[in-house]
């Protein structure tokens, strides 16, 4: 087994990356884990992130991605259609070989909620306490109260906001911030349980596997 864990990550855009790669690496370390993770896709919306996933399951397939990932972690919004359902669509979309390293990250509605989700730890980085109240599906109404908080500060914000990711998920209380959200509490433990798996070696390296419909990718020690 490695000692670094590899982790591939796939999501809509760069809020999305700001925020997951850094709480990946916290969430390992606190495992006690060491990861690597490459950034597979972070740009051009949903659409585009299940499409790169198609694309890089079909190079992974054909041997042309040289170092296959230990973890996958694709992201995309719930968008109140519920993130159980996103993480059904992404599963589906992802190779069986595949499934048992695969954790979806699928913020209910959006991912402006995480970086919120834990008002208080919001407030110590940023300066101010976000206006959330009760869970809405309002299109962009997270993001503008995300946006609107920083804002308030009166600091000139180049990124809107995103260049606070790594120091929110760095502060973040993550039992606080899941009681708040169930949609981070469900990545995080799939996150925690993935890593735990590979740490105990219940995970086996991926290989490459020609059957009579052509190469596939499969779950075969090398």
């Amino acid at each position: 087994m490695r000692s670094l864990v590899l982790v591939d990550l796939f999501a809509e855009d760069r809020a999305h990356e700001e925020l997951l790669a850094p709480l990946i690496r916290r969430i390992a370390e606190e495992e006690r884990i060491s990861v690597e993770v490459k950034i597979r896709s972070a740009r051009g919306g949903q659409g585009r992130a299940l499409e790169e996933l198609k694309l890089y399951q079909r190079s992974l397939a054909l041997g042309f991605v040289h170092t296959s990932p230990d973890l996958l972690v694709v992201a995309i919004d719930g968008n109140c259609v519920s993130a159980a359902r996103k993480r059904q669509e992404i599963e589906q979309r992802t190779d069986p070989s595949l499934r048992d390293r695969l954790v979806a990250a699928c913020p209910d509605p959006h991912i402006e909620r995480w970086y919120m989700a834990d008002a208080h730890s919001f407030r110590c980085v940023v300066g101010e306490t976000p206006n959330v109240g009760q869970k809405k599906c309002e299109r962009a109404f997270y993001k503008k109260a995300f946006v609107d908080a920083i804002r308030a500060t009166g600091c000139p914000s180049p990124l809107s906001g995103i260049e606070f990711a790594a120091d929110l998920a760095k502060k973040m209380d993550l039992y606080r911030a899941g009681q708040e959200d169930g949609s981070l509490k469900d990545f995080i433990d799939a996150l925690r349980s993935a890593l735990r798996r590979h740490k105990q070696g219940g995970l086996l390296p991926l290989a490459r596997q020609r059957t009579d419909d052509g190469p596939k990718v499969a779950d075969q020690p090398l």
